[in-house]
């Protein structure tokens, strides 16, 4: 499948772009409103942008009252991106939007870099959430983990169905003139092509962790990048911040995947799923040399 990564895209600005996804990912929702971060939240880099919005969002009442009604008429399977400040919220969150028709997923955003999230406790926050919901429960999970693959098992333990990878990095843009940061925050989160070889080795590493489903992302702008993701073992992929200058991507990235799984000579792209695997199989199955 083909998504977007969450912010990256207002499907209701864009209904024509949403619809040409797999799957619709909304910006992250919390229990109450929030106006997010003071401007400038967003710059641009050499090797990708950064931005400090905050989680943004008019709270998860509005957001059912208003927002998902018209998110149904797109006719797009809907992902909810779930956000709080505690378990507790989380489970709130899972079990106030387990009554809702129309969500297929509900991405647990543990990872958002902008605001103080509760990224040690994401064990915690699915055991939570997993309680109030029988809807499918994928997990986002920082690239900043000093052991990803760890916190991937913990979380599959917890009761995760799968893994979304990665959010973004600390990064920081500096004014050329001024010298002095760009975001009104400092840092921010950093996405784009410098993001791609730290999502490559996350996937990899949780694949090879977990075996779960993997919604792969970091850098995506073609249907190359998608398919090292899969060859690492993500499932599906989802695209960015190249969504932002190019809305024909998810058209053109699925077209140029399709060519470059053939090319690899796979009969699919999905039979590229974790192939980037086979040799470290074959070498731990090797028996080791006598001396």
């Amino acid at each position: 499948m083909i998504l977007n990564a969450s912010g990256c895209l207002d499907a209701l600005v864009a209904p024509d772009v949403a619809r040409s996804l797999d799957a619709f990912v909304t910006k992250t929702v919390t229990p109450l409103p929030r106006e997010g971060n003071a401007p400038v939240r967003i710059a641009e880099t050499d090797c990708g942008m950064v931005n400090s919005i905050g989680l943004q969002n008019p709270g998860v009442d509005r957001f059912c009252a208003d927002t998902l009604p018209r998110l149904r008429e797109l006719g797009v399977p809907v992902w909810v991106s779930v956000g709080g400040f505690s378990a507790p919220e989380y489970a709130e969150m899972c079990e106030r939007l387990d009554a809702e028709d129309g969500i297929d997923v509900l991405e647990l955003n543990v990872s958002c870099p902008n605001v103080e999230s509760p990224v040690d406790a994401a064990e915690e926050i699915v055991v939570a959430a997993r309680a109030m919901t029988s809807k499918t429960l994928y997990t986002k999970l920082s690239p900043q983990l000093p052991d990803i693959g760890a916190a991937a098992e913990r979380v599959a333990a917890a009761g995760t169905d799968g893994l979304s990878l990665v959010n973004t990095l600390y990064g920081m843009a500096l004014d050329e003139r001024t010298l002095q940061p760009v975001v009104a925050t400092g840092r921010g989160g950093l996405s784009g092509p410098g993001l791609r070889p730290v999502a490559l080795a996350a996937v990899h590493a949780c694949h090879r962790a977990t075996g779960l489903p993997i919604v792969g992302m970091g850098g995506v702008e073609t249907g190359r990048h998608a398919l090292e993701l899969m060859a690492a073992g993500a499932h599906s992929v989802a695209l960015g911040t190249v969504l932002f200058r190019d809305p024909d991507a998810p058209a053109r990235v699925r077209a140029e995947l399709a060519d470059e799984a053939a090319r690899h000579g796979f009969a699919s792209p999905a039979d590229a799923v974790g192939a980037a695997h086979q040799l470290l199989s074959s070498l731990a199955k090797k028996p080791a040399k006598s001396r």
